[in-house]
């Protein structure tokens, strides 16, 4: 039998989760432990292949490592990482990402989301003016936070928009679909019917993008950013 946490609350039905190696299940309240031990067997091929890619990711986050030489993604493409001679040589230049010599695998790690950082400012700045636009609304009110989020690609509360850093190594449909999710959420503070309205109105593929970054998100979760 497959060892797991319970935690009851006043729920209608019985939900597995796994994370971090960890089986929980949340029951309802009266909900008898024999059936739930029965469902929790019942998923049990289930569990083990999610406990299986877990481990797996794991591994892969504690091998991840950049040096120079190594490619890395933005904007959907992968540029290599240049050592350079001088720091006012830094940046990406279009062909790569130049970062000064001598560094270890952890410094190029923290000078490649700096370079990150200051290109998703730009770039989602100006996704952002654009689809305002079509949608609109007042570019010039919407103030844009790029931040350091894992879980969450953004969030919105009001004319605020959060963005993680890590979209711009998506292609840029995704993260056109990213914006106007956002922006949306202006209208819409939640994800009903009508929140996917405005969505599909200007992106009528948006599926298809939510779809790249799901995929994004799996690359990502076998990697170490920090």
């Amino acid at each position: 039998m497959i060892e797991y946490i319970l935690n009851r609350s006043k729920r209608k039905t019985t939900a597995i989760y796994v994370r971090n190696g960890v089986v929980e299940v949340r029951a309802p309240l009266r909900a008898p432990v024999e059936s739930i031990d029965r469902f929790v067997a019942s998923k049990e091929k289930w569990i083990l292949s999610k406990l299986g890619q877990l481990q797996e990711q794991s591994e892969q986050r504690n091998a991840f490592s950049l040096n120079y030489g190594d490619c890395v993604l933005y904007r959907g493409a992968f540029y290599p990482i240049v050592g350079v001679s001088e720091k006012k040589q830094q940046g990406f230049d279009g062909d790569s990402f130049n970062i000064i010599l001598g560094l270890t695998s952890e410094e190029i790690k923290a000078q490649c989301i700096n370079i990150y950082r200051s290109l998703a400012r730009v770039v989602v700045a100006e996704k952002i003016s654009h689809y305002a636009e079509v949608m609109s609304l007042y570019p010039d009110k919407i103030n844009l936070r790029i931040n350091n989020a894992k879980s969450r690609w953004g969030s919105c509360s009001f004319k605020s928009i959060n963005i993680a850093w890590r979209i711009i190594m998506a292609e840029d449909d995704a993260i056109d679909y990213l914006v106007v999710h956002e922006l949306a959420h202006i209208y819409e503070m939640n994800h009903g019917s009508r929140f996917w309205a405005i969505v599909e109105r200007v992106l009528p593929d948006y599926k298809m993008r939510k779809q790249k970054l799901r995929q994004l998100q799996d690359k990502q979760d076998r990697e170490d950013w920090g």
